[in-house]
Formats: structure tokens, C-alpha cells, sequence
């Protein structure tokens, strides 16, 4: 640079390559960054070289209401292969809503997916097994798959998927109604890294496959399932679940399946909304065993009686948040307890219970005025998940 400067050669063209790097990188703005790739071929392939995510404009998560209607949004084959193509050093791709697109439009993942370690194909409607397998075998530095609603997935892709990624970390199952227990089980023996996994609307999982599971397993999403006792205690055999999602679940004919969680001694956030038949037994042994709980959702649960209320303020004692929406059997004693107890709690969700007279409401502002009551139905939520 300095005798390029000698002769009056002062031009940003000059700069050598890695000095445009660094100032490509430097950009923060996503127009500046694709402006720079407009300057010459040379900036192109900078800018080529350094993207590190793509994301295609179907997605459902840039979309706005009013583009849902319109034409030509699915990306094919072709689209993908030249993408792929210049975009060499990818490590996020997501292709969610891409629902035309099939199985070989994987393929150049074999020769350009070994950095990639976050892909989303949620809604891809016509990839299977045989599109999953492309993808186990050129993204073997894979961390987290989410393959939300597509429904031509089944057990042997997941048993694919999990003897090539080791590194998996995070798998988003929700609505793939073709996975069951044999796919899970082939995750989580294998995946021993796994830290998050929603299973959510899989009407064919009992949890079994969680069984043997390591403790890095933190987060399981599990809403809308057909658990069974065995299954929840598979769910939290590893010992490292701290965050728990088994609201709406099915009800069983062997009655409550969940006195299992009560191993699950680093538990933070267990969501029970329209756990209709949990009983006081589980509500008491969790209440006993899980002592680091700080946000308990038990909205809609009916069976909830006094001995379940009592053991949630007497036990609970760093549970900040509780949800009790709607609760039939929750009344002024029950009431009492969670005053008299819970120490910790900040935020109490209260709607809808009919037993709760306002005396023994405004009895209890006037105990707990740290308590905030708020009335709106507001489901837990983990700021953290990796699958919002």
C-alpha cells in the first residue's frame, strides 16, 4: 500500500482482499451488505464467500399477511442448485415454506452443506426419508433441524439423520405425524449432544424413546401428545430437563401420567395448561421434587384440590410466575395456601375461578402487594427456546 500511495494510487480499489473483508463484515445493515456485492464482480465475490445464512423469501417467517396470496414464491430445484453454488461457505440455511421443493433439490448439499449447521425445512412438503438422507450425508457438522410439518418423514430418516450428525443439538418434530418412539429413540441414543426437542402433536409418541437420554437434554416440547407414565419418566431420565411443555395432553384411560417429572430436580418451567387430569398425588410429589421451579402454567387443570395448592405454597419457594386460569377446584383456602407460601412469586395469571370469591382476592393483594395479578391468559415462555 505504500507504494501504490507513492505514485498517487489512492483509489478504495486498491485495498487488498482480506482489508474488504473486514469492511464488508463491519456492515451491519442488510442493504449496505447486498449494495457492496453490487459494486463490481470483485466485491460479488467477497460477498459471496463471506455469507454466512440465506434465507429465501417464502419463508413464513418474513412473510407479511398480505404476500400469502401471492404467486411464484416456491423456490425449485434449479433456484437452490445456483444458490448453493455461490454461496459456498453457508452455516444457516433456511428453506421453510418451500413447499414445491423435493428431494434432488437437496443434492448440492453433498458438495456445499459441510459447514452448515443450522438448516430449517418446516413446511417442505414434498421431501422424505430420501431428502433427509442428503442431508446426513453432506452436512455431517449439523447442529439443529427443524422439520416442522413435513409429513413424508418417518423413522428411517430420523435413524439416517442421527447416525451421521453426532453434533445435533436441537430438532423441531412438531405436526410429523410419521415419527414415533423408534425415531426418537435412534436421536437420542445417538445425538448425545441433544439439547432441545419438540415433539409436539406427534400422535404416535409415547416418550419411551427418550429413555436413556443425556443429561444435556434441557428442553422438551411435548404439547398435544399421547404420553404415557413410562414416557415422562423416559422424558426426564436424563436428569438435565429444565424446561418441560406437556400442556393439552391426551387424556389416558391408565389415568395421570406425569407423577414421573418428579425426578426432574433442575426443572425451571413446566407448562401443565389443560392437563385436565393431573391429580393432587402429582401436583404434590412434583411440588416435593422440584424445587428449582420458577414458572409453573396450571391453567385448566380441574383436578388441582386443595392438598395440590397447599403443597405448591408450601414446597415452591422459588417459583416466581404461576398460572391458575380457570382452575374449578382452585377456592379462597386454596388461594390462602399460594399466599401463604410461594415466597418467591411475582406474577400470579388469575382468571376465571369461579370459587375465588373477591374477598379472598383482595385478602390476598393486601398480604402479597409485590404480587402482580394479571388476568389475561398467558402461556410460559421460554425467551430462550430455540424453536420460537
Amino acid at each position: 500500500m505504500d507504494g501504490i500511495s507513492k505514485i498517487g494510487a489512492t483509489s478504495i480499489v486498491h485495498l487488498p482482499d482480506d482489508c474488504l473483508t473486514i469492511i464488508f463484515l463491519a456492515l451491519d445493515c442488510r442493504a449496505d451488505r447486498e449494495s457492496f456485492g453490487l459494486t463490481c464482480r470483485r466485491w460479488l465475490h467477497i460477498q459471496n464467500f463471506n455469507r454466512r445464512s440465506l434465507q429465501f423469501e417464502c419463508s413464513f417467517s418474513i412473510l407479511n399477511p398480505s404476500s400469502l396470496s401471492r404467486k411464484g414464491l416456491d423456490v425449485h430445484t434449479v433456484h437452490l442448485h445456483r444458490l448453493l453454488r455461490r454461496f459456498q461457505h453457508l452455516e444457516s440455511l433456511s428453506l421453510c415454506g418451500c413447499t414445491e421443493l423435493n428431494d434432488s433439490g437437496l443434492t448440492r448439499l453433498l458438495s456445499y452443506g459441510s459447514n452448515l449447521q443450522k438448516l430449517n425445512l418446516d413446511c417442505c412438503l414434498k421431501v422424505t426419508d430420501y431428502g433427509l438422507s442428503l442431508v446426513a450425508s453432506g452436512c455431517p457438522s449439523l447442529t439443529s433441524i427443524s422439520l416442522y410439518r413435513c409429513i413424508n418423514v418417518t423413522d428411517d430418516g430420523l435413524e439416517t439423520l442421527a447416525t451421521a450428525c453426532l453434533s445435533l443439538k436441537c430438532i423441531n418434530l412438531l405436526y410429523c405425524s410419521q415419527i414415533s418412539d423408534k425415531g426418537l429413540k435412534a436421536l437420542t441414543q445417538r445425538c448425545r449432544q441433544l439439547q432441545a426437542v419438540n415433539i409436539s402433536h406427534c400422535e404416535s409418541i409415547r416418550g419411551v424413546g427418550f429413555k436413556g437420554c443425556s443429561k444435556s437434554l434441557a428442553h422438551v416440547e411435548a404439547w398435544s401428545c399421547k404420553l404415557n407414565a413410562e414416557g415422562v419418566t423416559g422424558i426426564v431420565s436424563g436428569g438435565g430437563i429444565e424446561y418441560l411443555d406437556v400442556s393439552c395432553l391426551s387424556w389416558s384411560p391408565l389415568g395421570d401420567p406425569l407423577l414421573g417429572i418428579r425426578f426432574s430436580s433442575n426443572l425451571k418451567v413446566l407448562n401443565f395448561r389443560m392437563c385436565r387430569s393431573v391429580s393432587d398425588t402429582s401436583i404434590i410429589a412434583i411440588a416435593m421434587g422440584c424445587t428449582l421451579l420458577e414458572e409453573w402454567n396450571l391453567g385448566l387443570c380441574h383436578e388441582v384440590r386443595i392438598s395440590g395448592w397447599q403443597a405448591v405454597g408450601l414446597y415452591c419457594q422459588n417459583l416466581k410466575r404461576l398460572h391458575v386460569n380457570r382452575c374449578r377446584n382452585l377456592n379462597d383456602n386454596g388461594l390462602q395456601a399460594l399466599r401463604d407460601g410461594c415466597k418467591s412469586l411475582s406474577v400470579l395469571y388469575l382468571n376465571g375461578c369461579a370459587h375465588v370469591t373477591p374477598f379472598a382476592l383482595e385478602l390476598f393483594k393486601s398480604h402479597r402487594g409485590n404480587v402482580c395479578i394479571k388476568e389475561e391468559e398467558v402461556m410460559c415462555i421460554n425467551p430462550y427456546s430455540p424453536f420460537r
